[in-house]
């Protein structure tokens, strides 16, 4: 177990660009970067899914709060981890920041980026992203990732579920990419 997490470590660590050795190691983990750093690249991100679907740009309307997570970054051989910063937003407002993170392990490889947005639908859902001390996607609130095909389909008075997720902002190598499983957790930035 120690040697498997050890690899995760060292993934997440090549897929985030940090220097591999023992200097990288003596840090610690992966610095998070600051409030406004996070900020600055949650609006464009939001902006950048408005722009290609009409149906976030509507459920936002309606949401009462939106988690994006700007530049998520997955690698994998064999072990794989991805890792990203994003920002909780009641309105045009920050109300808190998350980290959010996730390991597996089986037959893959490559390289990928991408961006997500978690659209909160309900009070509760929030509330149990406020409460929870860190959620694990798959507990807790239903989600719905949303592809082109139901994006085409859904409309604001056909909203059952408590969060929706949209991806987004995709680059590299790799298949598959998906929320199930990533473990969020609430961070005070520098």
């Amino acid at each position: 177990m120690a040697l498997k997490g050890l690899a995760v470590i060292v993934l997440i660590q090549i897929v985030a660009g940090v220097p591999f050795g023992s200097a990288a190691f003596a840090q610690g983990p992966l610095r998070a970067p600051s409030s406004s750093e996070i900020d600055g690249r949650v609006t464009p991100a939001l902006n950048e899914l408005y722009s290609q679907n009409e149906t976030a740009k509507a459920l936002a309307a309606k949401a009462k709060a939106i988690l994006v997570f700007p530049d998520i970054r997955k690698g994998a051989f064999i072990v794989g981890a991805q890792y990203g910063y994003g920002a909780l937003r009641k309105g045009h407002y920050t109300v808190a920041y998350y980290r959010t993170s996730a390991a597996s392990y089986g037959f893959q490889g490559g390289v990928k980026k991408f961006a997500y947005a978690l659209f909160f639908m309900t009070d509760s859902a929030v509330d149990y992203l406020d409460k929870s001390g860190g959620w694990a996607i798959g507990t807790g609130p239903s989600v719905v990732v949303v592809d082109q095909g139901m994006a085409r389909s859904l409309t604001t008075t056909s909203l059952r579920s408590d969060v929706y997720a949209f991806i987004f902002d995709q680059s590299g190598l790799m298949g598959g990419i998906g929320v199930e499983g990533s473990k969020i957790t609430k961070i005070e930035p520098r």
